[in-house]
């Protein structure tokens, strides 16, 4: 037998998912994806109610796309960068960065059914705790 199953045959990469899926019916999927909704849809208004944090794309689905403010994009930048890099360093959050509309910021995708809004919260304070540290280390 080779890696992927018999000889000459493909492996079933999907059987995980698709037994997963099976057992636990769609209902409970959906339950799942909707929770994940909500937590983004939580962590916009968050953004928003902080000023220092700004939403540079649309909140739909599952994805924030977010940024602390600078003074312009060049710096907007470097400032969330390092700040991926240092939470991502520390093991603090995985985000990854990303541009829309010539805004370059960070990227939460949210597909753990297990993410709490008290995450939510403590990921954005460590946010604003870096780009305090970042702030006072340029001074």
């Amino acid at each position: 037998m080779g890696p992927d199953g018999l000889e000459l045959s493909r492996g079933f990469r999907a059987l995980k998912i698709r037994m997963a899926f099976k057992e636990q019916g769609s209902a409970k999927f959906g339950r799942l994806i909707a929770k994940d909704i909500a937590v983004a849809s939580y962590m916009a208004g968050q953004i928003e109610a902080r000023p220092l944090l700004e939403l540079f794309a649309p909140v739909d689905l599952n994805i924030v796309c977010f940024r602390h403010v600078a003074k312009n994009e060049e710096a907007s930048k470097m400032l969330n960068t390092e700040i991926m890099l240092r939470l991502q360093e520390r093991g603090l959050a995985v985000p990854s960065d990303t541009t829309v509309r010539g805004k370059h910021g960070l990227r939460c995708a949210f597909d753990n059914h297990r993410t709490q809004r008290e995450d939510i919260d403590g990921f954005l304070v460590d946010v604003l705790q870096i780009a305090h540290e970042i702030d006072l280390e340029q001074a």
